[in-house]
């Protein structure tokens, strides 16, 4: 056998599942189809606190996000945030992305750069892997085949495990010359500027990143590059893109929802593959690596007895429910509270942010990794919210 593991894609997440399935003794092989790691990406580069944690790299931060400035589509905006409370690490992904990588090549993975999966084929005790490189073609076997190959994944397709249930577009520019604030991001809304989500605009040490991110179903006619357009040179809040000038451009997928399955015989999926970006943000690493501790100690033991069966991945697949089930509902109350409303609903709903009291609420319960439970917090107890509350479904309100 060359290897247990085969993971296609090198990638954070892949990153990530290579050092912790090393450090367990597993015998893992890494092939990434370009040739160095971290380009191109299509985030964002905001890490959260509990992510960075688990793999300790502060050192690729290039500033912190500790509030935002939400802006509605009439013009007004709120404010939240604590200086005191981190809530986002912006990074530098190449840099990000490589130090993951090099964790996992020093717990002992073997990269391969510039290398593609071509073909797998299922055998009785192992897949043989197909890879091609500039050398060209040859046959690897291994145990498992992990699919960390982002929102296109070659797995996910050759395993016929579906399609997420959201694709949403996302299209960057890196830009010099906003007038952001320290530790502030800010979010634009609006039909006309991200129809059903939001644009945003995050610092990056001494540039800024100026997105768009909407659903692919809700462009119609218009491109993001339209859209961007609209937001610097024709919105109402155009005046503060006026200086700037543009460093770079970045576009793709956001796959989200998690797949209904994640896992064949000796195949599983993981990050973006699986679609396990959140569907409030966009953010794929955080859940990523969050999937790889909740399938991690059920998957080496079944590596160990080398019981790969579909039935058998299909249970430790099962560890994910959690994350399912919270996508879910941070789906359905984006959509009463942003993605499913007019810009007059909108404008109403910023209204009520406004008060004190919501404001209050929002800066006590507000996470960015865990939005549910504010949103219940304010369909539950926020008067103006009750007809909201009327319109949910009981899934979301009772957690089924």
């Amino acid at each position: 056998m060359d290897s247990d593991v085969l993971i296609v894609g090198a990638g954070p997440v892949g990153g990530y599942l290579g050092k912790c399935l090393a450090e367990q003794g597993i015998h893992v092989i890494q092939i990434e189809e370009h040739l160095e790691i971290g380009r191109p990406f299509q985030c964002a580069g905001l890490v959260t606190p509990s992510a960075m944690d688990k793999v300790g790299l502060h050192d690729t931060t290039l500033t912190d996000v500790w509030g935002a400035r939400m802006h509605a589509p009439n013009g007004s905006s709120i404010e939240i945030g604590n200086p005191s409370q981190i809530r986002e690490h912006v990074v530098c992904r190449k840099r990000f992305d490589e130090a993951v990588v090099r964790q996992a090549i020093n717990a002992g993975v073997e990269l391969k750069l510039g290398t593609q999966i071509t073909d797998a084929v299922l055998n009785d005790d192992h897949i043989a892997v197909t890879i091609r490189d500039e050398a060209g073609e040859q046959t690897l076997r291994t145990r498992l085949l992990c699919g960390a190959d982002g929102a296109h994944s070659w797995v996910r397709s050759h395993a016929r495990l579906g399609r997420p249930p959201e694709t949403m577009i996302g299209f960057q520019v890196e830009a010099i010359g906003y007038p952001g604030l320290d530790g502030i991001l800010d979010m634009y809304t609006g039909f006309n500027i991200a129809p059903g989500l939001f644009s945003w605009v995050i610092p990056n040490g001494d540039t800024h990143r100026i997105g768009i991110w909407v659903r692919s179903r809700d462009v119609d006619e218009r491109s993001c590059e339209m859209l961007y357009d609209y937001l610097t040179k024709s919105s109402m809040f155009s005046e503060r893109f006026s200086d700037i000038q543009e460093v770079a451009r970045y576009c793709g997928p956001v796959p989200a929802g998690v797949l209904k399955r994640t896992t064949r015989e000796r195949i599983a999926l993981f990050g973006d593959a699986a679609a396990i970006c959140k569907p409030t943000t966009g953010g794929g690493i955080g859940p990523g690596f969050e999937q790889v501790d909740l399938m991690l100690p059920n998957l080496i033991r079944a590596l160990e007895k080398d019981n790969l069966s579909e039935s058998n991945l299909r249970r430790i697949e099962r560890k994910i429910d959690s994350i399912r089930k919270h996508h879910r509902r941070a789906r359905q109350l984006r959509d009463l509270f942003l993605t499913e409303v007019d810009d007059d609903e909108l404008n109403d709903i910023f209204e009520v942010f406004a008060k004190p009291e919501v404001l209050k609420l929002i800066n006590e319960l507000g996470d960015i990794e865990r939005p549910v439970p504010l949103g219940l917090k304010m369909l539950k107890d926020v008067p103006e919210f009750r007809k909201m509350a009327l319109k949910a479904t009981w899934s979301i309100l009772t957690g089924a």
